[in-house]
């Protein structure tokens, strides 16, 4: 089952990001709820936060070592894992092939979703892969700390 979600990350990942690219690459902003959600296109060079910018072949042997290590862990344990272990490694696994896709293939990654609080805060722009990371990541920790991790 774990495999399906990670295409299933893939897939909307990489649909988001070419609609990204033709509807919001070189345009201003579209405004979904003001002051709050817009859809903006960016290139990102660097990490969360646009930390470490133009360190490409370092993200792609990191991301490649935590691919191959995700694979490796969700196959060598396929009955040891509650199902939302298996869920949450496939969605920290799904984020992390979609990103390294845009670094491989552009040499960045197309973020395009912009949260800002009021006038004051505004949150890194991010994408879908991202999102999955996060979540995925969160209920990882949560699984880990609450030790309900194993089936």
């Amino acid at each position: 089952m774990w495999y399906l979600i990670t295409i299933l990350v893939i897939v909307l990942d990489q649909i988001t990001k070419y609609l990204a690219v033709k509807y919001l690459k070189g345009k201003s902003s579209f405004v979904i709820i003001e002051d709050f959600l817009q859809l903006y296109y960016v290139e990102n060079y660097g990490a969360a936060f646009g930390i470490l910018q133009n360190r490409k072949i370092f993200f792609i042997i990191v991301t490649s070592i935590v691919i191959i290590s995700i694979v490796f862990f969700l196959c060598k344990n396929p009955y040891n894992l509650s199902k939302i272990m298996q869920i949450a490694l496939s969605m920290l696994l799904g984020g992390s092939i979609g990103n390294l896709i845009d670094r491989i293939r552009l040499g960045y990654v197309v973020d395009f979703i912009s949260i800002r609080i009021g006038k004051g805060y505004d949150f890194p722009v991010f994408n879908i892969a991202d999102t999955f990371i996060v979540i995925g990541t969160f209920l990882i920790v949560i699984m880990v700390l609450l030790d309900r991790y194993e089936a």
